[in-house]
This record gives structure tokens, sequence and C-alpha cells, in this order.
């Protein structure tokens, strides 16, 4: 709870097994989450498991896709303020803290990997990562009008509930561009938002998306492709958001 806010933290997982009891536990050390959300994506066999030692609520979305996930995952999430992040020990529970305090001020708050400061050792932040990141961030401000961005790929992130209602009936991603579309339906809506840098630690893990440096290559493509198509059809076309109607 933060100042009579309910919280909802959402894990989609599908390849976290080694790492996801750690994690639920270090989030729920926080003490402001009233609820954890484990999205089983088809994830690997003992994931299952590995939750139910937990106490955290888990839902199974059979549709493969990073975005088809975070998308059930709100669909049952109950809190007020909503966190989505990652279970493969990239990020740490004590960071919910900055987000909290940032979410009286902006409808949105989103985190950050590319303060060299905050960056683990061994994280999956290398220089073509962070410039790469940087460069399609820069891409959304520009075309969007945003805040400043320095980091389209993370995904920590907190929405005000009316955010995720609001711009919800316009989503059409379910893979793993899924997060470009989300800040960009943001911006698309009017909201309020704020970059705060956070913690990136090393994953436990190999990443099934950014493993090797085509798939990462592979990803920003998509990515770009994406803002764009989002530019033309909301900014230039002029397409009524759902909410429109």
């Amino acid at each position: 709870m933060w100042k009579n806010k309910k919280i909802s933290v959402i894990f989609p997982t599908f390849n976290e097994k080694h790492s996801i009891k750690a994690v639920i536990e270090d989030f729920q050390n926080s003490d402001y989450i009233d609820e954890i959300i484990i999205v089983n994506n088809n994830a690997s066999l003992g994931t299952k498991e590995e939750v139910e030692k937990t106490s955290a609520k888990q839902v199974f979305e059979s549709k493969q896709g990073y975005g088809y996930a975070l998308r059930r995952g709100m669909d049952v999430a109950t809190g007020d303020l909503i966190i989505l992040s990652e279970p493969d020990g990239t990020f740490i529970g004590s960071d919910i803290i900055k987000l909290l305090v940032f979410s009286d001020e902006y409808d949105a708050v989103w985190g950050c990997r590319t303060d060299v400061r905050l960056i683990g050792a061994g994280a999956n932040m290398a220089m073509h990562m962070r410039l790469g990141n940087y460069f399609v961030a820069k891409l959304l401000q520009l075309l969007f009008n945003t805040t400043r961005l320095s980091d389209v790929g993370c995904t920590f992130k907190l929405f005000n509930r009316e955010v995720i209602e609001k711009i919800k009936p316009d989503f059409a991603i379910g893979g793993s561009h899924f997060g470009p579309e989300l800040m960009t339906l943001t911006a698309i809506h009017g909201f309020e938002v704020i970059e705060i840098p956070v913690n990136y630690l090393k994953r436990v893990g190999i990443s099934s998306v950014t493993g090797s440096l085509k798939k990462t290559f592979v990803l920003a493509i998509v990515m770009v492709l994406l803002i764009l198509k989002q530019f033309i059809k909301y900014k230039i076309l002029k397409w009524p958001t759902k909410q429109s109607y």
C-alpha cells in the first residue's frame, strides 16, 4: 500500500524457473506491495511449482508473447498502481520506492538502465545495447513530443490504473515489442510521464529475446518500425483511439 493506494506487481514468466522464487520474495520484502501476479506464459517445466512456494497469485496465458502475458496480468490486477517488471533477477524490489515517490506527481513512471553507475557486473547492457536503446528512445521522444527518454527497452515501469484502463482498448501487440506500444499509447493519450534510473543486474539464465547480438538487432528494428507506424497512424493520419469513439 502506498498512501492508501493498492499496489500490484506483474511478472510475466517464460524462462525464469531458477530466479522467480527469489525475485518474488525480494519484491515482497519492499513492504509496499499488496499483490504479486505471475503470468505463466507456457513457462519452462518447474516454474509453476516454484511460484506455488510463494504467496504470489499465478495465472496462465497460452498465447505466447511478452505482450500477451502482460495484457493478461493487467486484466486481473486489482491495484490502483500497477508495476510491471521481470522475474529474471535483473531488477531489485527496493527500487520500487523510487517509482512510488514519483507516482504522486506523474501518471506513469518508467525505469531506465542507461546510468552506468547502476549497471551491475555482467548485466546485458554493453555499449551497443545502451546506444541502441538510447537511439530508439530518442526517436520516440522526438516523434511523440514526450518527456526526456533514454531507454526504450526497460521493462520496469509503473502505471496509474487510469492509464492502463484508458490505453488498453488500443493494444494490438502481443510480442516482445509490446513495451514501445505501451509507451507510444501513453503519450498519444496525453498522460504525464517521467523516466528515472533503476538498478540493472546480471540476468539469471539466458534471455530468449536479447540473448544474442542478432536477436537484439532484430528487436530494435521491430521497435523502430512499431514507433514509426504509431506515429503515422495517430499523428499524421490522426486515427481516433478507441476511447474516442
